[in-house]
């Protein structure tokens, strides 16, 4: 009968434990280790309670070799039967985490020389404290990329709360949220809070809105307490009535705007076209112009460049106001005429 290579230890004189031995708490730290690693080296959960129990046996300071029986392992388990634990310990084994050492009757015990020499026959888990430095080195690998995957995370739903905040039907925002179903590695969740934070650059979007320009409520309500008709309203959001946009006033209140002009602004079509001039100028991407101007009409889009220009220092961010007025929640209560109205009374009184 041939058997396997015999772990011999030499004891102290006097004294009953082996000269090296691993204290019981890097034994833990490195089953921890091996728990949290299982998934790298196909181990399903019954092989990690299986090598708990067995940890379970070894008594500080002697030594690292299991020499309870299959029966005894079996009952700390839970009860599984011996053929699960014989293949549980053979695939220990496999993966070079496990050693057997056989004696010639199959039991396992220990035998000690006059010398101080033993002889353990058993099932010895040395090859596990052997590769402490491995597990725990990617056990903590593992958790680092998790928390790299959690911090991304976050990043991605922030993102995701600003662009919805300024655009709810943006069409990136429902694909995202889609992949995010799904388990993704950390170069995934880079990748897609690359392209959120393009798509949140082009946008020019900015969460902290100004707060120095109300409009939402008391504008809204000033527009509302004038009962404008249905149709005035119609034509003032779509700009086909050039009569609701007056130009005049819009080039002189607006003199900051007409000042960048090389040519006098003498019709409309002067005015959206310095408009598309500025827009880039000011940090307002071309494409959100042109969205703007389908949505609102490219006379009232042309107004909002003059006016947040107008308005510089009480703004922060020109992109972010623009989208937030012509595509975002302040769409509706946006009103060139009466904003153009406030600054001139504005500047009347400064002057």
């Amino acid at each position: 009968m041939a058997f396997t290579k015999l772990s011999v230890q030499t004891f102290g004189v006097g004294k009953g434990t082996p000269a090296t031995s691993t204290p019981e708490t890097d034994i833990w730290a490195v089953f921890r280790a091996l728990r949290d690693t299982r998934s790298l080296f196909g181990l399903r959960p019954g092989h990690v309670q299986t090598l708990q129990a067995m940890l379970s046996f070894l008594k500080p300071g002697h030594g690292d070799t299991v020499f309870a029986s299959n029966d005894e392992i079996c009952r700390r388990v839970g009860g599984i039967d011996e053929r699960t634990l014989r293949r549980h310990i053979d695939r220990f084994v496999e993966l070079g985490f496990m050693k057997r050492h056989d004696s010639p009757n199959r039991k396992r015990y220990r035998v000690k020389s006059s010398e101080g020499q033993s002889i353990s026959y058993g099932l010895s888990l040395a090859p596990l404290l052997a590769r402490a430095g491995e597990l725990l080195a990617t056990a903590q690998a593992m958790e680092n990329a998790r928390r790299d995957r959690v911090f991304l995370r976050k990043q991605i739903l922030t993102k995701l709360a600003q662009i919805d905040e300024a655009d709810p039907e943006n069409e990136l925002t429902h694909q995202v949220r889609r992949v995010l179903r799904r388990k993704l590695s950390t170069a995934e969740y880079r990748t897609l809070l690359g392209e959120l934070e393009a798509q949140c650059k082009q946008m020019s979007t900015a969460v902290d809105a100004p707060e120095t320009m109300k409009l939402p409520a008391n504008d809204g309500q000033t527009v509302r307490h004038h009962s404008k008709s249905k149709k005035e309203q119609k034509d003032l959001e779509s700009g086909t009535n050039s009569e609701t946009l007056p130009l005049q006033t819009l080039t002189s209140v607006c003199d900051q705007a007409t000042s960048f002009a090389a040519n006098t602004l003498r019709n409309w079509h002067d005015v959206e076209s310095h408009a598309r001039t500025l827009a880039p100028m000011m940090g307002i991407h071309e494409s959100t112009f042109e969205k703007a101007a389908r949505k609102i009409g490219s006379q009232k889009a042309s107004c909002a460049i003059f006016i947040i220009l107008q308005m510089s220092n009480r703004i922060r961010d020109f992109g972010a106001y623009f989208h937030s007025i012509t595509l975002g929640r302040r769409e509706t209560d946006f009103n060139p005429s009466l904003l153009l109205e406030r600054l001139s009374r504005s500047g009347a009184a400064t002057a």
